[in-house]
């Protein structure tokens, strides 16, 4: 498909959650070939593989454990063999289970920081020399808002985010000299399905949050989409170490 990542291949995963669809979408439409990263999730991946396939594009799922070092390595050969090489990682993968601090066990913490910032670093670490040897790729990870703004049962969750957002910037440091780029997208209030399972008072929530909002609707994947498929095209080749909050005007500092 002809677009601003005509010839690039995307490697995303979380790709059959609700940001992960969208952007894994998005970039497809712009050009790029998308590797669906996915666990334990095939028939939603085939599913978005072939819509992507049907509007045009290229996608391929494949399936990782991302807290396994040698499943990571093993997707990551995998996807620099088809369609590949990977010039564009989007860590999106991640888990958001509400925990009181009282309750936050050393194996949850763990657990935390292994699916929501160390799988950033096996997939970066694995990928990014390659992209040096070409002298061109993105790194973008996605964050959270809740990085700087904090909420209760979310310690372990928000410290990883912290985390992604200072590896984001040492990677910016590392990797710029080769022409890698890497960036942090921090959605907000996002609508997305799975929000139903953790909200169940939906109106509710949907009130309190447009007040803290800027902009008077929800966010949507889409736009989470968008940020991203920006900071991967060449428009974007001066942009690293930052940290793009997409969130309606929540955090303005």
């Amino acid at each position: 498909m002809p677009g601003p990542l005509n010839g690039r291949t995307a490697l995303v995963t979380g790709a059959t959650g609700g940001l992960g669809r969208a952007i894994a979408r998005r970039l497809a439409a712009d050009g790029a070939a998308v590797v669906l990263g996915h666990f334990g999730a095939w028939d939603d991946a085939r599913e978005l593989a072939d819509k992507i396939t049907a509007d045009g594009g290229t996608a391929r799922p494949l399936e990782a454990d991302l807290r396994d070092p040698d499943a990571v390595r093993s997707l990551c050969r995998q996807a620099h063999g088809r369609p590949g090489p990977v010039d564009i990682l989007v860590s999106n993968a991640g888990a958001y289970p509400r925990t009181s601090w009282a309750d936050t066990t050393p194996a949850i913490w763990e657990d935390m920081l292994a699916t929501n910032v160390t799988s950033h670093y096996l997939l970066a670490h694995e990928l990014t020399p390659a992209m040096a040897a070409r002298g061109w790729g993105r790194i973008i990870a996605i964050g959270s808002v809740l990085a700087t703004t904090g909420r209760h049962d979310l310690s372990a969750y928000i410290s990883a985010k912290a985390g992604l957002e200072g590896l984001t910037r040492a990677l910016a440091r590392e990797l710029g000299p080769v022409d890698i780029t890497a960036n942090c997208v921090a959605p907000g209030s996002i609508a997305v399905p799975a929000e139903a399972t953790v909200v169940p008072d939906q109106e509710a929530m949907t009130t309190r949050q447009l007040a803290r909002q800027c902009i008077q609707r929800r966010g949507h994947p889409t736009d989470i989409a968008a940020a991203v498929a920006f900071l991967a095209t060449p428009d974007a080749g001066f942009i690293t170490g930052q940290t793009l909050r997409v969130d309606g005007g929540w955090i303005l500092g």
